[in-house]
């Protein structure tokens, strides 16, 4: 449920224009209006005299009047309270998401920072595009582990995917375990009774390490019903990566990029996906992008909305604050003609 404030007329706020009007008028009658006299006074008897807290405070009482206008327009606008509810019918879409994070993942044709860096930020905005769908998280490098179960909770999720380092800062050893991602994945997919099932995998290299190989981790989710998109995150040729110098801290190599594009292929058509390649950050969004309309959610979003009428709470101090205003100005503020 999401609660909203809105002015069912809002037009009518046009009006607090005139309460600085008002102010000005009253300020110039204050001002050109005639002083009070004394006829035939002695002025000097009365010149050393202080103005009394009465004389000082009197103006206060426009003031209070001009305030009261100003919650009476305010209430005349009728801001108002809404409590949306959703009601969701239908069904959305389960979705694993496989992220690479072996140590190629570091290598620097991608921008801001690195492919790895890249991959999440574009992720995290798939996710936040799919409110309805449960989607889980697996990270592989040499093995691999679920980051995140299969759940609606978004926030949750996105958490756990910027926790995501690469394995050589977690400790882990290095190495590209495709079919093992596609496998933990598969895994997490299996006890879903959703009619959608697809996994989405990103990987910058060639499967080599782990026990399963992908194309029979292809064949597993094919029977499972899952359809399996795969996604090629490398800039061909040589890429400039990060490793560690024999003199501390880090140096910047050239390295050629290795991605097995053609088991790539393989396992995404086994399953009725389909590949992509991205060569810079741009083409990674748009490939999520293109997934996220290949993949629309079944689902009917009906929406109620129930307002509260806030007027009250403005019209009873508006009131009471013209009823005081009055009652001073007859008694402790009165003036004598």
């Amino acid at each position: 449920m999401t609660t909203t404030f809105r002015f069912a007329t809002p037009w009518l706020l046009a009006l607090l224009a005139i309460v600085p009007l008002l102010a000005y008028l009253r300020w110039q009658m204050g001002r050109n209006g005639r002083p009070a006299s004394v006829r035939y006074a002695a002025v000097h008897l009365v010149s050393g005299l202080k103005p009394t807290w009465r004389m000082t405070w009197r103006p206060a009482l426009t003031a209070v009047r001009l305030l009261a206008i100003t919650l009476i327009i305010i209430a005349l606008a009728r801001p108002q309270l809404g409590h949306a509810q959703e009601i969701i019918h239908g069904q959305g879409v389960e979705i694993a998401l496989a992220l690479d994070i072996s140590g190629s993942m570091a290598s620097l044709d991608f921008q801001p920072s690195n492919r790895l860096e890249a991959a999440k930020g574009v992720i995290d905005a798939f996710v936040a595009e799919r409110p309805y769908d449960k989607i889980g998280l697996v990270i592989f490098s040499s093995e691999a582990f679920a980051q995140s179960p299969l759940t609606l909770d978004q926030n949750m999720l996105r958490r756990s995917l910027d926790q995501v380092e690469l394995a050589t800062d977690l400790g882990l050893d290095d190495g590209t375990a495709i079919g093992m991602g596609l496998a933990n994945a598969a895994n997490m997919l299996s006890g879903s009774d959703a009619q959608s099932k697809v996994i989405i995998l990103l990987t910058d290299g060639v499967n080599n390490a782990g026990q399963i190989d992908p194309l029979t981790a292809a064949e597993a989710a094919q029977a499972l019903g899952i359809k399996i998109y795969t996604i090629g995150a490398a800039k061909p040729g040589q890429v400039p990566v990060p490793v560690d110098s024999i003199f501390g801290g880090q140096q910047i190599v050239m390295q050629e990029s290795q991605l097995d594009e053609a088991t790539l292929q393989q396992v995404a058509q086994l399953t009725g996906g389909q590949y992509f390649r991205a060569e810079d950050t741009d083409g990674l969004k748009q490939i999520y992008e293109e997934i996220n309309q290949l993949e629309q959610s079944d689902v009917e979003v009906q929406v109620f909305n129930n307002y509260d009428e806030l007027a009250i709470w403005l019209l009873l101090p508006a009131f009471l604050l013209l009823i005081a205003e009055m009652a001073l100005r007859k008694t402790i503020f009165r003036t004598i003609p």
